[in-house]
């Protein structure tokens, strides 16, 4: 299982750290998974932010940073 941390800055310009996990060994697969997901304007990325469930959907998304170490949640 694969896990990164997203930067996602949203449209209204706040910004939040969120880990993303998936079942693909590589992390660039991960990484590609996700952007396909937030480029479909109905798409729904389930992330986590410290113990919380974080559902991020593409339409509110204005960019996303891959942290290759992660960020600090």
């Amino acid at each position: 299982m694969a896990e990164i941390v997203l930067r996602v800055r949203l449209m209204n310009g706040d910004q939040l750290d969120v880990r993303y996990e998936d079942d693909v060994l590589d992390e660039n697969e991960v990484i590609q998974r996700v952007v396909e997901t937030l480029a479909d304007d109905s798409g729904v990325l389930r992330t986590s932010h410290g113990d919380r469930l974080m559902v991020i959907y593409g339409r509110g998304v204005a960019a996303v940073e891959v942290a290759p170490r992660g960020a600090v949640l």
